[in-house]
């Protein structure tokens, strides 16, 4: 009988020093975008493809994620009593999840994050998603984990999402060597490499934050060498796995947002911003008057600024 994809794993160990130093005590994945960090996004599209038990493995410094999914009994308190009941409601949509931790008490990659999820995963397929690329944030086209479990209802295979970026960005990632067109954007897989030189990349298809794995993987893990970087890349693990069992790699269509630097968090940001019942109005004006300025600008404060 077929096994539900029910499980995901979010890896959060990492330590953010891109972000520093607001990293220094605060969990990266708690940066919020406007007012909803970064981590909720994750967990709710995790839910609403139908995911139901997520485990978060974190590290060090990682204690405030905990405390964003745990109940808070006097803020609830204080809410119900000002009968601020939307508000109460965002909170409350935060505590009522299946959600478990454990740590990774030394980052050696990707590969040995996912590898702690073996007891939480058992004899199960299930999804891997990173929390510096979201998807879709704005509520456009269909959620991508959604598109993984779907794949995999049909080819009860692995599969992992891929996504076009510019040739001279491939060595930034992992990236497949497709076998043929492809079958309405799912692609039979001769070969996964990790962040491989542009002139030796097999294809500008590259891997991004999610992925449906079998449970093999992690006798694949457990042996795995370190790679890129001296860690323990995932990327390696499922090059193995697609020696012995079919992978295939879903093609993203819709809008990604990569918050695993500055300028990629900041753009996020104000698109998602634009959105924002609250503040898209006002930011939106902003914008448009900031832009009016900067055409005004001499081209010598210009240069200035870029400098």
């Amino acid at each position: 009988m077929q096994k539900k994809v029910r499980k995901a794993v979010i890896p959060a160990a990492g330590l953010g020093t891109r972000f520093l130093p607001a990293t220094k005590a605060l969990a990266k994945e708690m940066l919020p975008i406007v007012d909803k960090p970064t981590i909720q996004f994750i967990v709710e599209e995790a839910l609403k493809s139908g995911i139901e038990d997520i485990l978060v493995v974190t590290g060090k410094s990682k204690r405030s994620i905990e405390d964003h999914f745990d109940s808070n009994f006097e803020l609830e308190y204080n809410l119900e009593q000002k009968k601020k009941t939307e508000l109460l409601k965002l909170v409350d949509e935060t505590t009522a999840i299946n959600l478990h931790f454990i740590r990774q008490s030394h980052p050696r990659g990707l590969g040995d994050a996912v590898l702690q999820a073996k007891a939480f995963v058992g004899n199960e397929p299930f999804v891997v998603m990173l929390g510096d690329d979201l998807m879709n944030i704005n509520g456009e086209g269909d959620l991508l984990t959604k598109q993984l479990i779907e794949d995999f209802d049909r080819t009860h295979a692995s599969t992992i999402a891929v996504m076009q970026v510019p040739h001279e960005e491939v060595s930034s990632y992992g990236v497949i060597a497709p076998i043929g067109e492809g079958d309405h954007g799912l692609y039979s897989v001769e070969t996964f490499v990790e962040k491989p030189n542009p002139e030796d990349a097999p294809s500008d298809l590259a891997i991004i934050g999610r992925y449906l794995l079998t449970p093999e993987i992690f006798n694949i893990l457990e042996t795995q060498k370190p790679g890129a970087g001296n860690e323990i890349q995932l990327t390696d693990a499922i090059d193995t796995l697609n020696k012995t069992q079919r992978v295939f790699a879903r093609k993203f269509e819709g809008n990604r947002y990569d918050v695993g630097d500055k300028y990629g968090y900041m753009k996020t940001s104000i698109e998602y911003g634009l959105k924002h019942p609250q503040v898209a109005g006002d930011l939106r004006r902003y914008i448009i008057q900031l832009g009016k300025e900067l055409e005004g600008a001499s081209p010598k404060s210009a240069k200035s600024d870029a400098e």
